[in-house]
């Protein structure tokens, strides 16, 4: 291995790119022929029959994935966006109403909430586990809060057992955004059965795919219901069941069909294979990437299992002696990105907080009239400056690394180059002369 840093002209640690994270096999091809020959892609029916409900294996798909979970509904859509915005729906979610949501996540946990002319208030989260802080969500609760949506960021399960006892107290309704973390346990009950609804991701580079597609779990029968007619046009078969007491019974064609059905029922066979992968990966690389002074490994709270859809790393510039973005910059010139992608396994940071972004900034979302931020039914005021979030700003903006060479079918060899990568720059990172300034 060459004592020079890549970066600087020397050889890098590894030039093989890192395997693809690719779980489709055989089993997926056969499952998916087998629909097509059946002529039968799609069985759902925008009308009161039982084609309502979608075809054999959508049915048996959402049974799978509720036993699979241990919950007693399962309501498959076609992505996880599409659960998002059905669970807000489900939840009564409507015009002058508040949702709780963490800033630090994928946009859409926030924007499914715009959609049903609702605001968005954000809460912070926890420095060291980066799920929302239960007690920066009772400090945001107003009488105008409607439900609180918590996202398992990173594949670690939020703090569950408080943010539920603040839900009953004040009357909210909780939804899940687990669509990092199929699989993970928080003290020792399975993430899907613990909030009111909890919303799975089968989007292509999770931990399973079916190329796009989502999954909501509930114990609740009046919820599970509403989750099915917002998917399907429930405004077509309200009459026909008699249902008059459902708000928000309007619907979307969110389904699910019955190739990527298919492929899920046989992605779900892989599952704990693929999780048992990734955590061995990622448990090495906290394990020998940890040790290193200024660079610490992701917590796990006692109790809970952490899957690790992304496994981040905090750095201390003032204990390293040179920025974050540079060290990152320094390990990702040591190491090539994966077969299936063409950009980094690395990044500083993860995103900008979403209350930083143009849309809330500017409090523009639907049209321009400033809906639903300024609003005739809204009677709160929205605060989305610089500041309101101080741990998350921190986090995004000085501390956190992000990355992802944990992904199946990574072994523990492609490990140990990562782990040579961190140890070659944590070696030489005096050489890493700041372009403009020293250490931030």
């Amino acid at each position: 291995m060459s004592a020079t840093l890549a970066l600087l002209g020397g050889t890098p640690v590894r030039t093989r790119p890192f395997p693809a994270h690719n779980p489709i096999g055989e089993e997926e091809k056969k499952a998916v022929l087998e629909v097509l020959d059946s002529g039968i892609l799609s069985r759902f029916l925008g009308a009161w029959h039982r084609d309502f409900y979608g075809g054999d294996r959508v049915q048996a798909f959402e049974r799978t994935w509720a036993g699979l979970v241990g919950a007693k509904h399962a309501v498959s859509f076609n992505s996880n966006t599409s659960g998002l915005f059905a669970a807000v729906g489900a939840a009564g979610v409507g015009p002058g109403d508040e949702v709780l949501v963490p800033p630090y996540t994928m946009s859409a946990s926030a924007t499914v909430v715009i959609g049903y002319h609702a605001v968005p208030v954000f809460a912070d989260i926890e420095p060291d586990i980066f799920c929302v802080d239960p007690r920066s969500l009772r400090e945001r609760i107003t009488p105008r809060t409607k439900a609180l949506v918590v996202v398992d960021l990173f594949g670690h399960p939020a703090d569950l057992d408080p943010i539920m006892a603040l839900a009953r107290e004040h009357g909210l309704v909780v939804i899940e955004d687990a669509a990092q973390a199929p699989g993970a346990v928080y003290h020792g009950r399975r993430v899907g059965t613990i909030s009111d609804m909890t919303v799975f991701s089968l989007n292509y580079h999770k931990h399973i795919h079916t190329g796009e597609g989502g999954i909501v779990t509930t114990g609740n029968d009046r919820y599970a219901e509403r989750l099915q007619l917002i998917r399907n046009h429930g405004e077509a078969v309200v009459a026909d069941r008699g249902i008059t007491d459902l708000v928000n019974a309007f619907g979307f064609n969110l389904r699910m069909t019955e190739i990527p059905a298919a492929i899920g029922i046989t992605q779900l066979s892989k599952l704990p294979h693929l999780l048992e992968r990734r955590v061995k990966n990622a448990e090495y690389l906290s394990k020998h990437v940890g040790v290193l002074p200024g660079i610490a490994p992701p917590t796990v709270r006692p109790g809970c299992t952490h899957v690790y859809y992304v496994q981040p790393f905090l750095f201390d510039a003032a204990v390293v002696g040179v920025s974050r973005e540079r060290f990152v910059e320094a390990v990702c010139a040591e190491l090539p990105t994966a077969e299936d992608r063409d950009w980094p396994m690395m990044s500083s940071g993860y995103v900008t907080p979403l209350y930083l972004q143009p849309m809330y900034q500017q409090q523009i979302a639907i049209g321009a009239s400033g809906c639903p931020f300024r609003c005739p039914h809204y009677q709160g005021t929205v605060d989305y400056r610089k500041g309101r979030c101080p741990v998350t700003e921190q986090i995004e903006e000085r501390r956190l690394i992000a990355t992802e060479f944990m992904r199946p079918p990574a072994t523990t060899d492609d490990m140990r180059d990562v782990v040579r990568a961190f140890e070659k720059v944590y070696e030489h990172r005096r050489e890493l002369v700041e372009p403009r300034g020293g250490a931030s």
